[in-house]
């Protein structure tokens, strides 16, 4: 009786273990796929959010690509949706004027830091690699 719950219990162990290498080949290939697909906006500046999306308590995308002009707020109706208590309804916007990306500020409570500067009233010129942060969000501006 014990062997045949010992080989019972080995095959469940087998069993286990390959599932657990199934679930990390899965991983794996998301994280390939999600890779890839920050391959796909080569031509299209974007922000890239640098926080890990799993700390946060609300959902949110990776990338947002910046097709003219993107808006960010708590308002649903930006482009870019935070639901986050420090980000006003309507935040900042980022927009390209004459091959430059630009980056506003709407008035926001909290502000919007570029480089971990406070953008005031100000509109100033993003480049590739410069931080963006409102409230506890942290994008990267990408331009190719």
């Amino acid at each position: 009786m014990f062997e045949i719950f010992s080989l019972v219990l080995r095959y469940v162990f087998i069993i286990i273990i390959y599932i657990f290498i199934l679930n990390i080949i899965r991983l794996i290939y998301l994280d390939i796929k999600s890779t890839s697909t920050a391959t796909n906006h080569k031509d299209v500046a974007y922000l890239k959010v640098i926080n890990r999306l799993d700390q946060l308590d609300f959902k949110m995308q990776e990338y947002y690509p910046i097709v003219g002009e993107i808006s960010v707020g708590r308002g649903s109706r930006n482009d870019v949706y935070l639901k986050e208590k420090s980000v006003s309804k309507n935040h900042m916007r980022i927009f390209l004027n004459d091959g430059f990306y630009y980056i506003e500020d709407l008035g926001s409570s909290n502000g919007t830091f570029l480089n971990g500067n406070d953008l005031g009233e100000n509109i100033v010129e993003i480049v590739d690699g410069d931080l963006i942060t409102i409230g506890k969000i942290q994008f990267m501006f990408v331009n190719r």
